[in-house]
């Protein structure tokens, strides 16, 4: 599974429920259209500005952290039977992830507007940072689609733990126990691991989307199932607006469409200011963080914004010297096979950032935390078998990368943050093809890991 190779709708193609294919006609659309229902997907790529650290960058890369502990790899930290062993490399990192340790971005105050506004029917987040909460949408409106640091148990008898006793094990990374007699338990926050199932909230809700008015996808590369299924979940007609730094699953395919490429909080704020709320959407994020985060986040997307107008820059001359022909509509690509080559940055909003180019890029299906840490992974997509867990996942990365690469795929693309986390082993093997072109292999352990 994992990136679709669908075209990308014809730019004289009129819409069939929009004013016009763009952020303008989305906002007329709310505001003109009377109640409707909005359903919001996010990944990683709506929390770069906040700043979580990422997985991989040398020194301070989490995954570096992690290093003294002699790791098998470094996911073994998000197995479910690797933490029955060995919890306390988890816990350094839910250290540096625990909720207060970050704040929310505009991307995620945006949502909570929706809901002030009661326009939200739905968030399906594939992120564990609790950033949503701390932004005001009601949990009721939110299905952490991968589990969260919201809230933690036993992993034998599942017995729910204090929240307050919970951080002050964290804060001191030492793994809590279970108090209740004659358990003693590891306890672990509700956070999908590897050989766990999804919520069951997320099976519950997984029709909501063909109810929706209008769908938001924001920061996400769409290659971990079955949350990357949902979109196409949409009814024919319904608006689907993606906010992210590269055009990702069949998203640009349908007449009502609208692809805002760039950083999330830049085309929330567009998106804003169309509708006539920037004002106070501004106001109340900056009331939420105080203006000394404020300004840190910005200057943090302007660093991302002059070095994506760069790359665009250098990618314009190139083109031009080698005589490839144009972009489509909001800059996306009309070559197919160029559709998911492009390099993103952080969150396939642009999920990356900093750290090294990974060699099992795109690779099809072993699953990472989607989202603690900005810009953790590098692509791969998950075989889901329908109502259980993740589904099967793929260790054999660099082999399948190497080979979608040989053949021109698109899957030869780096995915940045917490979305699929491969496996450091070179010794891995090629295994046998799916009938979508994905890679297969066993999955030994059960299950897949969790989204950061």
């Amino acid at each position: 599974m994992g990136q679709e190779t669908s075209h990308l709708i014809d730019e004289d193609t009129p819409p069939e429920t929009l004013s016009e294919r763009s952020l303008r006609g989305v906002a007329e659309f709310i505001r003109d259209g009377g109640p409707i229902n909005i359903v919001v997907m996010t990944g990683a790529g709506i929390s770069t500005a906040a700043g979580i650290p990422d997985f991989r960058s040398p020194k301070t890369g989490l995954y570096h952290n992690l290093s003294r502990f002699n790791l098998p790899h470094p996911e073994a930290v998000f197995e479910i039977d690797f933490f029955r062993s060995n919890p306390e490399p988890f816990y350094l990192l839910a250290k540096e992830l625990y909720p207060g340790n970050f704040s929310p971005t505009i991307s995620h105050v945006f949502i909570a507007l929706l809901a002030k506004k009661d326009l939200l029917r739905l968030l399906f987040t594939q992120n564990i940072d609790c950033l949503e909460r701390a932004a005001g949408v009601p949990p009721e409106k939110i299905v952490e689609a991968h589990g969260s640091f919201a809230t933690q148990r036993c992993i034998e008898c599942r017995t729910p733990f204090p929240d307050d006793l919970m951080r002050e094990h964290v804060l001191r990374g030492e793994p809590p126990r279970c108090a209740q007699p004659g358990c003693n338990g590891l306890v672990k926050p509700d956070i999908v691991f590897f050989g766990e199932q999804l919520p069951e909230s997320f099976y519950r809700n997984i029709s909501v989307p063909a109810e929706a008015d209008l769908m938001l996808v924001m920061g996400t590369s769409l290659l971990v199932h079955p949350f990357a299924g949902l979109p196409q979940r949409a009814s024919d007609g319904v608006p689907r607006v993606l906010f992210n730094l590269e055009r990702v699953g069949d998203l640009g395919t349908r007449a009502d469409d609208v692809l805002c490429l760039g950083d999330c909080d830049s085309g929330i704020r567009k998106l804003a200011d169309e509708l006539g709320w920037g004002e106070e959407l501004e106001s109340m994020w900056r009331d939420l963080v105080g203006d000394a985060e404020a300004e840190r986040q910005l200057d943090r997307t302007r660093r991302e914004e002059a070095i994506q107008e760069e790359l665009e820059e250098l990618t314009s001359q190139v083109e031009d010297k080698l005589g490839i022909s144009g972009t489509g509509a909001d800059g996306a690509r009309q070559d197919e096979e160029s559709e998911f080559a492009n390099m993103g940055m952080q969150g396939t909003q642009g999920e990356e950032e900093g750290g090294p180019q990974d060699p099992t890029a795109g690779h099809p299906s072993r699953v990472a935390p989607a989202n603690a840490l900005p810009r953790v992974g590098y692509g791969a997509s998950v075989v889901a078998k329908d109502g259980e867990g993740y589904g099967e996942t793929d260790r054999g990365a660099a082999n399948a990368n190497a080979e979608t690469k040989k053949d021109g795929g698109n899957e030869g693309r780096p995915t940045l943050s917490y979305e699929p986390l491969l496996p450091t082993n070179e010794n891995e093997k090629e295994r046998p093809n799916t009938a979508d072109g994905g890679v297969k292999a066993e999955d030994k352990r059960g299950g897949e890991k969790p989204a950061l």
